[in-house]
């Protein structure tokens, strides 16, 4: 135990301290985050919606984060990801809090999209200040650190939010979410301010290469828009499914998504760092990812039996842990040819485009079809992106070759 103890620690020397500041302050916003999980249930129960009016709801969600990762790169590149960072923050605190008092169609449309283009501006700056305080051969694992601090606030999180929602209801949700932000922009604003933060890695191009340009990134973003288009069904469609069809509380989801975030806290860290050392490409692993996350949808149509729901979960974390760091790392990496805003908000924008297509679908289809056949044809479209991820690999491989002659 001792020896498992110093190898984890291990897996976390040499990042600088800027990344780590970087993490708390991500840890801090995702612990506030708590709203997101149980959405879909405030709008089903609270608010009264019908499962197609959440889809829209949650396509609105997705637009504003598409606009909003667009504008965050394209002022990551203007005024710098510091600026961009610290506005996102402090004005997404203002709009949590002002979201709870929209109570018809229109306003929580109109409420959630706003609230999603600040929220989202973060993204690309940020994954622009991680390429700037880490060294380039700590970049994989900054990545991780920060999806560390991302699964801690979101185990922390729902667990927390179950427990407010059974005890005060749903608006202390919406408070909670709006002081953490605030709380995340004044820790940036103290100790990450330009004239006190080390760069290790700058980046000049002389000639930048378009990320609209590169034909290679374009069918990586086809790829991480299906993986995000499945994996964020555990954030709207998946919590309805464990209320209607295993008859879950919102503590017992809490708790189940929960134990998501904790498992990535403990385990992700040293499995990447193994899985750096055995040499398969970011693309392979990314694809052993996304089958994962296709398996935890098949399983839970195999059997009614409660702990399957346990067993599902794993495998999607399992999934994600691989899927997200390394896709991360390869679009930075790559980014380093061209505009790093523009390369980084391409990236996020195919999450974005996930939100506006994946909730909304997800509702749609389980409103028509039933939870069952939804479960299965996400599981078919998971492994249309591992087809996808393979043809990139080829791709790549050609690339390389080219490039050697």
């Amino acid at each position: 135990m001792n020896a498992l103890f110093k190898n984890y620690i291990n897996t976390f020397r040499g990042l600088s301290t800027e990344v780590w500041w970087l993490a708390l302050i991500t840890l801090i916003n995702r612990a506030g985050t708590m709203v997101i999980p149980f959405l879909t249930i405030y709008l089903d129960e609270d608010l009264q919606f019908t499962k197609p009016d959440i889809g829209w709801i949650m396509s609105f969600f997705g637009i504003g984060s598409l606009v909003g990762t667009w504008v965050g790169g394209k002022l990551t590149d203007k005024i710098g990801y510091y600026k961009v960072m610290f506005f996102s923050l402090f004005l997404t605190a203002v709009f949590f809090v002002l979201l709870q008092y929209a109570t018809t169609f229109n306003e929580f449309c109109f409420g959630i999209f706003i609230v999603m283009l600040v929220a989202d501006a973060f993204r690309p700056a940020m994954f622009v200040a991680l390429n700037a305080y880490s060294k380039p051969e700590n970049k994989t694992r900054s990545v991780t650190l920060i999806r560390l601090a991302i699964n801690l606030g979101f185990s922390v999180g729902p667990a927390i939010g179950g427990i407010i929602i059974v005890s005060i209801g749903y608006q202390g949700l919406f408070w909670v979410d709006g002081i953490t932000c605030a709380l995340a922009g004044i820790l940036l604003l103290n100790v990450l301010h330009p004239k006190k933060a080390k760069i290790l890695d700058v980046v000049k191009v002389d000639n930048p290469v378009s990320a609209y340009k590169d034909k290679a990134f374009w069918v990586f973003f086809i790829a991480m828009f299906i993986f995000g288009f499945t994996f964020l069904q555990y954030f709207s469609t998946m919590p309805l499914y464990y209320k209607d069809v295993r008859m879950m509380s919102e503590l017992d989801i809490g708790l189940l998504m929960g134990f998501n975030g904790f498992f990535i806290f403990v385990f992700e860290m040293p499995l990447i760092n193994w899985l750096q050392k055995t040499k398969n490409s970011k693309i392979k692993l990314i694809a052993i990812g996304l089958f994962l996350v296709a398996i935890s949808f098949f399983l839970l149509n195999v059997t009614s039996w409660i702990w399957i729901v346990v067993i599902g979960m794993l495998f999607m974390t399992i999934g994600e842990m691989i899927a997200f760091p390394f896709s991360n790392a390869f679009a930075v990496e790559r980014a380093k040819k061209g505009n790093q805003g523009e390369y980084m908000a391409l990236y996020a924008i195919a999450f974005s485009l996930s939100h506006i297509f994946s909730h909304n679908s997800g509702m749609q289809m389980v409103d028509k079809l039933g939870f069952e056949t939804t479960l299965n044809m996400l599981t078919i479209f998971a492994l249309v992106g591992v087809f996808i991820l393979w043809v990139l690999m080829k791709i790549l491989k050609k690339e390389k070759e080219t490039q050697s002659k």
